[in-house]
């Protein structure tokens, strides 16, 4: 085994990236406290081509200097909305045919490992605040809550993580052989 270089990553430019068909996810971020995570969701949404991310509330917007830190340029590649709060950002989505989960731990929640979303099926998460997560009023609003498990003795992970491993697990499924095997194509080159 070798580490590839950079030029074997295959990476696109920003201008691929906007021209490049997106996995129909957007990620909803409520009142996140710290630009570090919004930056570290950016990288996320880049890497798994998310349709965009929507910023809600007090959380901090692309141009602070802690999310360029963190987000590596993603900031410049993905599409992003803000809005006041997240009752508007869930109106926008609805209208625009998503269905809407808040990322949290609640009565009768969706278990993260059953999900089983269509490939072209039309999905936003919430991710809410480092402290008090998804807001009571924003997962009333929501068309389910969506529950990572958790077997330690913490039941909570940071809002960056959560999203990685929500993500993932969302986009995971969508991906045909055919982008496994662009991805892959390194393997001749060993």
């Amino acid at each position: 085994m070798r580490k590839l270089s950079m030029d074997e990553l295959n990476r696109k430019s920003v201008d691929e990236f906007r021209r490049s068909e997106k996995t129909p996810v957007i990620a909803v971020l409520e009142n996140i406290r710290s630009a570090y995570n919004v930056g570290s969701v950016f990288r996320t949404a880049d890497a798994f081509l998310l349709q965009g991310i929507y910023i809600t509330g007090y959380t901090a917007l692309p141009g602070h200097k802690e999310i360029k830190k963190t987000a590596l340029g993603a900031e410049e590649s993905v599409d992003w909305k803000h809005f006041e709060n997240s009752a508007a950002a869930i109106e926008a989505l609805k209208k625009e045919g998503y269905k809407v989960f808040a990322i949290e731990q609640v009565v009768d929640s969706l278990q993260l490992q059953n999900l089983d979303f269509g490939t072209m099926e039309k999905v936003a998460v919430i991710f809410g605040n480092e402290v008090s997560g998804v807001e009571q009023d924003t997962i009333t609003l929501c068309d389910g809550t969506i529950e990572i498990p958790q077997l330690g003795m913490k039941h909570s992970l940071n809002i960056a993580t959560a999203a990685g491993v929500v993500l993932w697990e969302i986009v995971r499924k969508r991906i045909t052989k055919d982008e496994l095997r662009i991805t892959n194509d390194f393997s001749a080159n060993k």
